[in-house]
């Protein structure tokens, strides 16, 4: 015979299960909420480690750079000469650029991601235009050329057209030039700009060339640009100043 199960039997068991979802509710609740710290905390560890880990690698990317950057301005001093005490020098130029370009490398390669890597890029190729190595030089800037730090970029393209102008290749250098006075920079001023648009003509165009050096002494007056403008007015063939 079955077991008769009274009212009050049949409301403790409604009450106990309900109080049994209750739990497991609670229960997946909590694990859920357990979970979602665990993936929070690896998450910010993550993050607080890439800082750790990126902050390093600036400083060693700093160090390395300075290091490199002492061999680059290092003087050149004559055969026989004695070094000065603790300074590092040379008395052969194109040993120092070898030098200075490999540890450039050194930083750009191990370090591209930090300043003092992307830095080492722009002096390397300084390094290899010193040694007469435009092509390699220009491979270098032109990678830095496309940086999305617009100081960066326009420093980059100053220099491109500083080998242009020294290579024979004219209308690339003005192209440049003229691109970087719609847009000049913090690092390529447009001063500087103008005094380098205006060097480039000198020979070809004399009068265009007194043209710039008269509005920078107009636009800049009482400045080192406008001081140099002068100065290079003096030099300029008799009636085109």
């Amino acid at each position: 015979m079955a077991k008769h199960i009274s009212r009050q039997e049949l409301k403790t068991d409604h009450v106990q299960e309900a109080l049994s979802h209750s739990a497991e509710a609670v229960l997946s609740h909590k694990t859920a909420l357990i979970y979602g710290v665990i993936v929070a905390l690896i998450v910010a560890a993550g993050v607080i480690g890439w800082r750790v880990y990126s902050q390093r690698q600036s400083v060693k990317a700093a160090a390395e750079f300075s290091a490199a950057t002492e061999v680059f301005r290092a003087p050149i001093v004559a055969a026989g000469q004695p070094p000065q005490p603790n300074e590092i020098s040379y008395s052969d130029r194109a040993k120092k650029y070898q030098d200075a370009l490999a540890k450039f490398e050194g930083v750009a390669k191990h370090y591209p991601r930090t300043r003092p890597g992307q830095l080492a890029d722009y002096y390397a190729a300084l390094c290899l235009e010193r040694l007469n190595q435009n092509a390699q030089a220009v491979t270098w800037l032109s990678k830095i050329e496309n940086s999305s730090d617009h100081d960066f970029a326009a420093m980059a393209r100053f220099e491109l057209a500083q080998i242009y102008d020294h290579s024979g290749k004219a209308g690339q250098a003005v192209e440049l030039y003229n691109e970087l006075l719609k847009n000049p920079s913090v690092l390529a001023p447009k001063p500087m700009v103008m005094l380098a648009l205006a060097e480039h003509y000198r020979q070809s165009d004399p009068a265009q060339a007194a043209r710039i050096f008269n509005q920078i002494k107009s636009e800049y007056p009482d400045t080192g640009a406008a001081d140099q403008a002068d100065q290079e007015l003096a030099l300029l063939p008799s009636g085109k100043s």
